[in-house]
């Protein structure tokens, strides 16, 4: 089993807001040795604008490489983002420029640590995916970052876009929203019963 060195703030999050943890077994090892914090499976840390992390062991690729080996790469969230403030964050326009790294950090570890965990070739070109986007709370460490293959933007994409605004509408919740995605992107849709509905916009209250 890949392990997942994580650096940075880490916490567990609870509240009527979030769903309790699950009582999936616990997330890779920190460097420290302790097991970081976790949230229905999902890697919970604090790492606004910077990339955390790294991965230890070879990573395998699912359903023809369109979902990331979930021992590398099972997801992870930012407690900073909640059910109770997502419209002064996530939902607010230019939230994830805000904590996006730069590229040169994103590039760094794309090429000299996901490209090698997941065996993928120097000349192959991908995008770095967040497995929970940003615009879904996602973080920026290792445990949610893996090189998705092209075209891009891409079919999951669309997803997450699909995903952001029912949150934001207050159709789903944040947290089912960020399990669907990191549990599997290509059924999210259909898991939330969001597959085939019409979509609107519903401007908060200020």
């Amino acid at each position: 089993m890949a392990t997942v060195a994580l650096a940075g703030c880490q916490v567990t999050i609870g509240g009527p807001a979030e769903q309790p943890p699950s009582s999936a077994p616990a997330g890779p090892a920190t460097q420290s040795g302790t097991s970081p914090g976790s949230q229905a499976g999902l890697v919970v840390i604090s790492d606004p604008g910077q990339v955390t992390g790294t991965i230890h062991g070879t990573c395998h690729y699912r359903d023809g490489g369109e979902l990331p080996d979930p021992h590398c790469t099972p997801g992870s969230i930012d407690p900073a983002v909640t059910q109770a403030n997502i419209h002064q964050t996530i939902c607010i326009s230019g939230y994830t420029r805000k904590v996006r790294p730069p590229a040169s950090e994103t590039d760094r570890f794309k090429y000299d640590v996901a490209y090698p965990a997941y065996g993928t070739p120097q000349t192959e070109k991908t995008e770095l995916d967040h497995l929970v986007s940003l615009e879904l709370g996602g973080s920026n460490d290792a445990a949610n970052l893996w090189p998705e293959d092209p075209p891009s933007p891409n079919s999951k994409d669309e997803v997450e876009d699909a995903l952001h605004r029912a949150v934001c509408d207050g159709r789903v919740t944040l947290a089912a929203a960020q399990r669907a995605i990191a549990g599997d992107w290509l059924t999210a849709e259909s898991v939330l019963g969001l597959k085939g509905l019409p979509w609107t916009f519903t401007l908060p209250i200020r």
